[in-house]
Parts: structure tokens; C-alpha cells; sequence
């Protein structure tokens, strides 16, 4: 690709729609080979821009979903630990008859059919997106090693040695901003915050996400969705919730959004209890053309 414009395009035809400014920096990103860090509120396409760059570039999106007390084993790699044990009884067999040299079956344990590849190696041994979801649920060791391992492309493993991408991955992060990232970790990414989008473009996502509804009951629920955004709730809903809102409607056969419908189907777009009562006592106005 040549220009954001052009991978703007790309992206629109696998169903994703980018602004001026994100398909500016996932371009930069890509020509760089730099990760790309995306910050913004849950539901703001920072996940469904990872899988359409995967999409669009015809590799496998391989996800690390980040939690509190993730470390780099569960990134990395591990041992396929009873695979081994059946391995090494055979091994005790065939020593004892003495076939096999100690030392030769040592190192037999720690062979690549034993080998179980988690997300950052798959990523680094094949062309890949590489998703690391929610980064900032992990903590600041992990944070530490995905930066050596963004900074030199390559991973050591004690009994295999060095991998190293013989073609970096394209590298997503996302974080929902629960807490601040390092500046080490940000300096090596291109930044991008996410925020949702306005009313014409919302619609314009529903509408390539769901052809078949009409105009008028995608505006309804999007200018119903962005009113619920601008209310005190816990959750506020994503463009996810909003897809889900359509999708819910269409299957009911409802041709527009009215007091009725939007009590039915509110579950789709509101996932706390508080939030659904606050909602409730304010459906009419929420609901106001």
C-alpha cells in the first residue's frame, strides 16, 4: 500500500472503517515496523482494527490476552511437561538395556516436538498481527519483557537457542487505560487514541456491518446509543453494543426503535443492572427524536 488512503480503502472492504488519522499512524506503523499502541474506552474497535489488519494482510491473528499476574512463560513458550514423562519412561527403558547414553536422552526431552508455542513465539516464528489485548491489566515485568522482545524481535530459549522473526509481526496493542503504561514501552510504539465515533460515521459502521438494515433504524439506535454514552453509567456501550442493538432488532422484525422495543431489547446494549434502571427512568428522553 502506498498511501493511508489506499489502506483506509482496504480496510473499508473488509468492514472496517477508518478515519484520516488512524489509517495515518496503521500506516506509519506498518512502514516503520513499529508496534502500534491504541488507547481508548472499551468498544471503540481497538480489538476489530487488529483483525482487520489481519484481514486484510491474509495471516492469522494471534491474540495475547493480557490479565493481572500474566508472565512471559505464558506468552512465550512452555514444555509439553506429559508428553516428556511418557517420553523419558521409554527413554529409562532403553537405557536400562542399555541402548541409550544419558546424556543423549537429556537432551532428547527438550526437543520442538515438545515444544508448546504460546502467542509471542507463534507471532515471531511465522507471519502474523500479533494482538496484545488490555495490556495494562498486566503488570510492570511483563510490560518489561514484551519491550525486549519489541525492541530485538527475537526470543531466547535455553535449550534451543535464539528465534528471531525472519519478518517482524505487525504488533497491536491495546489498552483501556486502567492504568498508565511506561514510557519506555510507549516510546517504542506509534500512538493512536481511539474514541467513538460520531453519529454519521457510527451509522456508516453499522450499515457496512449490517447491510440490511434500513437508514432510518440504524440512526435511531446509534443517535439512542450516543445519548446513553453521555449518561453517568458504569458501562458505557461500544460501537459492539450497538451492533448487537441492530442485529437484535432485525431478528425481532422491528422497523424502527420505539419505547417498546427499546424496553425488549435492552439487554443488548446495557450490561448492568444499574445502568438498565437508570436507562428505564429515562427511556423517553434517551429515546427522543
Amino acid at each position: 500500500m502506498t498511501s493511508p488512503q489506499e489502506l483506509a480503502d482496504r480496510l473499508g472492504a473488509t468492514g472496517y472503517l477508518a478515519d484520516e488519522d488512524l489509517a495515518t499512524v496503521v500506516f506509519l506503523a506498518r512502514e516503520m515496523r513499529r508496534p502500534l499502541l491504541l488507547e481508548g474506552a472499551p468498544g471503540t474497535g481497538k480489538t476489530a482494527l487488529a483483525e482487520a489488519l489481519a484481514e486484510l494482510e491474509g495471516v492469522p491473528l494471534v491474540r495475547l490476552q493480557c490479565y493481572e499476574g500474566i508472565d512471559a512463560s505464558q506468552a512465550l513458550y512452555d514444555w509439553d511437561f506429559p508428553r516428556q514423562i511418557l517420553h523419558l519412561r521409554t527413554l529409562e527403558a532403553l537405557h536400562a538395556s542399555g541402548g541409550l547414553e544419558a546424556a543423549e536422552a537429556e537432551s532428547s526431552l527438550f526437543d520442538e516436538r515438545y515444544l508448546l508455542e504460546r502467542p509471542v513465539l507463534q507471532a515471531l516464528r511465522a507471519p502474523a498481527v500479533l494482538l496484545v489485548d488490555e495490556i495494562d491489566r498486566a503488570d510492570d515485568e511483563f510490560e518489561a519483557f514484551l519491550l525486549e522482545v519489541l525492541s530485538s524481535w527475537s526470543v531466547s530459549i535455553p535449550e534451543l537457542g535464539t528465534v528471531r522473526a525472519q519478518v517482524p509481526p505487525t504488533v497491536v496493542l491495546t489498552s483501556n487505560r486502567t492504568r498508565d503504561l511506561h514510557d519506555a514501552l510507549k516510546r517504542r510504539c506509534l500512538y493512536h487514541w481511539i474514541d467513538h465515533p460520531g453519529l454519521d460515521r457510527e451509522v456508516a459502521i453499522v450499515r457496512r456491518r449490517i447491510p440490511e438494515v434500513s437508514e432510518t433504524l440504524a440512526r435511531q439506535v446509534v443517535a439512542a446509543v450516543q445519548r446513553l454514552r453521555t449518561e453517568d453509567l458504569v458501562k458505557p456501550p461500544g460501537v459492539a453494543e450497538t451492533l448487537d442493538w441492530v442485529a437484535a432488532l432485525q431478528r425481532l422484525g422491528s422497523p424502527e426503535l420505539d419505547l417498546e422495543t427499546a424496553a425488549r431489547t435492552l439487554g443488548a446494549v446495557i450490561k448492568y443492572r444499574e445502568d438498565a434502571e437508570r436507562v428505564r427512568q429515562a427511556m423517553d428522553r434517551l429515546l427522543a427524536r
